[in-house]
């Protein structure tokens, strides 16, 4: 048994934040229904493909069942509608506006199941000036101010390596969505949970707007040093980088005796964090200078026997074969009916009763249109109907 299993989640959503959002819902155990447009959504057709199918649809769209629907057609609105009369929760990620103009709006399906959850994730929310933009997760990043604090100081602008942005905005979706649930557990009544990428880009900056509110200066980008704490950044050594977390007096002085230099922990400019802040370059200049005569492996052995927290930047390759990653199922293997064997991320939190698990590959286009509809009450001959009208 999963956690949600018996919670039925319909998805209307594409691109990123909102699949992830039902992604990690499905995983649980949720039986997420993915509703696509008869020629498919966008995402299918994304350039990394295996056998023709798009590994971005395949990687966010897993455990899902998925049916097509033309929500152009009124009797595809109705099958939504008859849908949504079985479901818990409804996840969707138009701009604000056009959910209503397709008879999918919060109102509307309210209406029809007073005790659903009705999540919307779009770029900016659903009020405010900037509700009726649309937005990407390059430009919640601007406009949040990660992009201000990523790279190198004095470097051009850079995102982050991760789409950030789309990713916390699924996260707290799905968050906003449990909590709506535990609501409804107590009281019997659906809401509406809405969240953005820019909102959840912003929740994001935790350390840098407490930096801003209480010293009244800007945060700017320091590479992979940390804001508060040195050393706390990657170091270079002989054949690459590593990272180290000696971000307190105690861990500084046990790092300088792991690599050899206890004059560090000695010279007054380094003696204390607040020091060592002050005097970060030169402190980084003495450490390379021996961190550069040896290799990652040596210094990671050295600093894992003085309890110094560490560790080796890798590549995508490096970390999925990485063997901590593999203990705690990280990477798992699928079976796909048109891609093949594919691999997929795992679960990332563990429940010790109810675990959850990726269990089931990404549909085809309207895999489970039969057996859906079937659940629905529509017989065999208004499903082909349906077919020939190109509802379905």
């Amino acid at each position: 048994m999963k956690a949600l299993d018996g919670l039925r989640v319909i998805d209307l959503t594409q691109a990123m934040a909102a699949p992830f959002c039902s992604m990690n819902l499905a995983d649980m155990g949720a039986d997420v229904i993915k509703v696509e447009p008869p020629t498919g959504e966008d995402m299918r057709r994304g350039s990394a493909s295996r056998n023709g199918h798009s590994g971005t649809f395949l990687t966010i769209n897993r455990s899902k069942r998925g049916i097509t629907v033309d929500l152009k057609q009124p009797a595809g609105v109705e099958i939504i509608h008859r849908l949504v009369t079985t479901a818990d929760v409804f996840v969707q990620n138009y701009r604000p506006g056009a959910a209503k103009r397709l008879g999918v709006d919060y109102e509307t399906l309210a209406a029809i199941n007073p005790r659903l959850i009705y999540c919307s994730i779009s770029g900016f929310g659903s009020t405010g000036p900037y509700a009726t933009r649309g937005g990407y997760d390059l430009i919640a990043q601007g406009m949040s101010g990660i992009i201000s604090v990523t790279g190198d100081t004095d470097g051009p602008p850079a995102k982050a390596g991760l789409p950030v942005s789309d990713l916390s905005a699924g996260l707290f979706g799905a968050y906003g969505i449990l909590c709506a649930l535990e609501h409804r557990e107590r009281t019997g009544h659906g809401q509406l949970v809405d969240t953005s990428l820019l909102e959840a880009a912003l929740a994001l900056t935790v350390w840098e707007t407490t930096e801003y509110w209480v010293t009244g200066r800007a945060p700017k980008p320091l590479g992979s040093a940390h804001r508060l704490a040195a050393p706390y950044q990657a170091l270079r050594a002989s054949d690459g980088w590593f990272t180290v977390g000696a971000n307190n007096d105690r861990l500084f002085e046990a790092f300088c005796r792991a690599i050899e230099r206890p004059d560090l922990a000695a010279d007054a400019r380094f003696r204390v964090n607040r020091d060592r802040m002050r005097h970060r370059d030169a402190l980084i200049v003495e450490i390379e200078r021996t961190t550069a005569k040896e290799t990652r492996v040596h210094w990671l052995a050295r600093l894992d026997a003085a309890g110094v927290p560490a560790g080796p930047i890798n590549t995508y390759p490096e970390a999925l074969a990485d063997p901590q990653a593999l203990a705690r199922h990280m990477v798992v293997d699928l079976d796909h009916p048109g891609a093949g064997p594919i691999k997929a991320l795992g679960v990332p939190v563990k429940l010790s009763d109810t675990p959850g698990a990726v269990d089931r590959a990404a549909p085809l286009l309207g895999q489970d249109n039969a057996a859906v509809l079937t659940e629905l009450g529509y017989t065999d001959a208004e499903q082909r109907a349906l077919k020939d009208r190109g509802v379905i």
